[in-house]
């Protein structure tokens, strides 16, 4: 297997009439996706695309994001999925900084195109699936008269690009993680292993596609064993996925965690909590966290409430994700990401790229066939982030003697108080040991007296009261004084990005008052 399209069609030759796709409540076979990708794909080379073109796909979570995915991959070009959640301004960044000259859509995104071709030079020509295609949209989706499986023949080998995926500028411009055919490949298989996936599962797919965390977890996946993907167009109203998981009696839960923390408090109907019942109507195996750190209480919490196992894992889009998961079978220990997959070698340095002891806090190093082969167009961005083989993360973690590895945050958030380090990922997680606590996030704001001092941004459940002196004495019986946070600004919500993770950027950190202590 040397590609993602052969990776897709050799599950259609095993499992023609397996359920691939399950969008807005209409089943896909593998032979009828696979029809429709090699109709797309016809349809595309006519237009001009080839071997080594850049194609963007703008759109939102739906079965044609699949097949447009598949059929640039199978003419052998590559592919460049667009945050659907960005500006018009900010989609122009990534246009030129790619050159990206080709975008398929649909007419939901007519308006950001129209701007986009104005802004740049660089964009010649989009496809907008529902509207330029016409009536040939209407018979792309059917079944075609003559087809045949050598239809689908992309040549292109596991070194070459698949894919190009902008990260989400939370640290500055955008960058374009150029991931090939065979890092992304192995990344599939490895995980298939992990989690022990078979053909009868079924994912929920409900993250956004163009994000690296569903697109493999999501679709990758499944499709690498004939197995299903039960597609939503987002987790809002969050009742469709569950309408979606009891419909279609999804096996694998992937979500964030976000959404755990909205599970463990949410009330569901009795019948869920009776192991016989819940089997029944709902054939949960597996739940799957990423894309930002899970609570270890929230972990417990759903674990007790459902009687489903919740593996955190740990990953970057510029390790096709996944670098690390708890095991689906011995120890998960709350708070830790698991150990590497199979294959996947991690180390911990210190400033000085020396290895750290067992147990001792340094950036974390990852390294296989999974690591990026470098940012598009960067590469002093490249220099600086792959050093022999060895992806710097800008993750600080340390490793346990079993091997597990425990996240302790971004290098870049760490707040330095006097010369003490602080993790605002350790504080974040005693907040949440307050029963009040939804949501928080913590960071660094300069004092002239400390240098830096935590702030916190706190939003309570909803129904509950908690003020700032009572959070503060309860952070207070559980870590070091210099770690608690100088003040709280209580919000309604607090910023995300398109990951679901807290976007600490658009905090504003610039008011804080004199400590209440």
């Amino acid at each position: 297997m040397q590609n993602l399209v052969e990776l897709l069609k050799e599950s259609c030759l095993k499992y023609p009439r397996r359920r691939a796709i399950i969008y807005k409540n209409k089943s896909i076979s593998y032979r009828s996706l696979v029809e429709r990708i090699v109709h797309l794909s016809q349809r595309l080379s006519r237009l001009g695309i080839k071997r080594g073109d850049l194609v963007g796909i703008l759109m939102a979570n739906s079965a044609d994001f699949v097949i447009s995915y598949f059929a640039i991959l199978n003419l052998e070009a590559v592919v460049i999925p667009l945050n659907n959640f960005l500006k018009p301004e900010e989609l122009q960044i990534i246009l030129e900084d790619s050159a990206l000259r080709f975008i398929f859509t649909d007419s939901t995104f007519a308006k950001t195109i129209e701007y986009l071709k104005k802004a740049t030079n660089a964009l010649v020509d989009c496809l907008f699936i529902d509207r330029d295609l016409g009536r040939e949209f209407k018979f792309f989706r059917k079944p075609l008269k003559n087809f045949g499986l050598d239809e689908l023949k992309s040549n292109t080998t596991e070194k070459d690009l698949a894919v190009i995926l902008y990260t989400s500028g939370t640290t500055g411009q955008p960058k374009g993680a150029m991931l090939s055919h065979g890092n992304l490949l192995f990344d599939v298989l490895t995980c298939v292993k992990a989690i022990e996936v078979a053909k009868n599962d079924n994912f929920i797919c409900m993250l956004p596609l163009f994000h690296s965390f569903p697109s493999t977890v999501c679709v990758l996946l499944p499709f690498a064993v004939g197995a299903t993907t039960t597609i939503v167009e987002g987790v809002r109203p969050f009742s469709k996925v569950l309408k979606a998981i009891l419909r279609h009696r999804v096996t694998v839960f992937v979500s964030i965690p976000a959404i755990y923390n909205v599970l463990v408090n949410v009330h569901f109907p009795r019948f869920i909590f009776f192991p016989l019942m819940r089997k029944i109507f709902i054939p949960l195996r597996l739940a799957i966290s990423g894309a930002a750190a899970l609570p270890p209480e929230t972990l417990k919490r759903f674990e007790e409430k459902f009687d489903v196992p919740l593996l955190e894992g740990y990953g970057l889009t510029e390790t096709s994700p996944v670098v690390s998961l708890n095991p689906l079978k011995g120890a998960r220990i709350a708070g830790s990401v698991g150990r590497p997959l199979e294959g996947i070698e991690v180390r911990v340095v210190d400033e000085n790229d020396k290895d750290v002891a067992q147990g001792v806090v340094g950036e974390l190093l990852v390294k296989g066939e999974n690591v990026t082969r470098g940012y598009f167009n960067k590469p002093n961005e490249t220099k600086e982030a792959l050093k022999e083989g060895w992806l710097y993360t800008g993750d600080l973690a340390k490793i346990d003697k079993d091997g597990f590895i425990y996240i302790i945050d971004r290098k870049k958030d760490m707040i330095n108080v006097r010369g003490l380090k602080v993790y605002p990922r350790e504080v974040e997680e005693v907040f949440f040991k307050h029963p009040a606590i939804k949501e928080v996030a913590v960071v660094g704001i300069k004092d002239e007296h400390h240098g830096e001092v935590p702030k916190a941004f706190v939003v309570l459940k909803e129904g509950t009261i908690a003020s700032e002196h009572e959070l503060l004495h309860f952070l207070r019986t559980h870590i070091a004084g210099y770690k608690v946070p100088r003040c709280i600004d209580f919000r309604d919500s607090l910023p995300k990005t398109a990951s679901g993770k807290i976007s600490k950027r658009s905090l504003d950190v610039r008011n804080c008052p004199l400590p209440t202590n």
